[in-house]
C-alpha cells in the first residue's frame, strides 16, 4: 500500500502574495506619515526655540543695561564687547548673523551670561543662520532665514520674532 504524505507549507504564489501586500501596505503608511514633512517641522519647531532664546537673550542683556544693548562688561574676569544692533534705517541690506566675528555685531557677549550658547542652526554646525535687526520704531527682530517651507515655493519661509 502506498502512504499519501500531505506537505504542509506555502506555495510560492501564496509567500508573493504576502510580499505584495506587506509593500502596498508599507507604501500607504510611508505616504501617510510623510516624514521629510514630520523632520522639517521639527527642525522649524528648534528654529522657533532658538530665535526666542536668542531674542530673550538681548532682552535680558538690555534689561540689564537700563535699555542700552551695546557696551563692555566683564564676567568672571573676562571682558566682553557687545555691538550695535545694526539698524535698517540707516542700511536697508544690514543684518547681522549671531556669530558674526566682527567687533561690531559679535553676540557672543550674551554667552554665558544671558544664554549657555548661541544656538545653532538644526542643518548647519554654526549659529551664522540667524540673523538680528533693530527695527525701525526700536525693536529687536531676530530672525531664521533658512526655516522649511512646506509649501510648493522653495526658500520662502522664514521665521522671524520681534519684540
Amino acid at each position: 500500500m502506498r502512504k499519501i504524505s500531505k506537505n504542509k507549507g506555502f506555495t510560492l504564489i501564496e509567500i508573493l502574495i504576502v510580499i505584495g501586500i506587506i509593500a502596498i501596505l508599507a507604501t500607504i503608511v510611508i505616504i501617510a506619515i510623510n516624514p521629510a514633512k514630520q523632520f522639517a517641522q521639527a527642525r522649524n519647531a528648534q528654529r522657533i526655540a532658538n530665535v526666542n532664546a536668542i531674542l530673550n537673550a538681548i532682552g535680558q542683556r538690555i534689561a540689564d543695561n537700563k535699555g542700552i544693548f551695546a557696551g563692555e562688561f566683564s564676567v568672571g574676569g573676562n571682558d566682553y564687547i557687545c555691538g550695535v544692533l545694526p539698524n535698517p534705517a540707516e542700511d536697508v541690506t544690514d543684518t547681522m548673523a549671531v556669530n558674526d566675528t566682527d567687533e561690531t555685531g559679535n553676540l557672543g557677549c550674551l554667552v554665558p551670561t544671558y544664554i549657555p550658547a548661541l544656538p545653532m542652526e538644526p542643518l548647519g554646525s554654526s549659529a551664522d543662520q540667524y540673523t538680528v535687526v533693530l527695527t525701525t520704531t526700536s525693536r529687536v527682530e531676530v530672525c531664521a532665514p533658512e526655516a522649511e517651507n512646506e509649501t510648493a515655493v522653495p526658500d520662502s519661509a522664514v521665521i522671524c520674532v520681534i519684540r
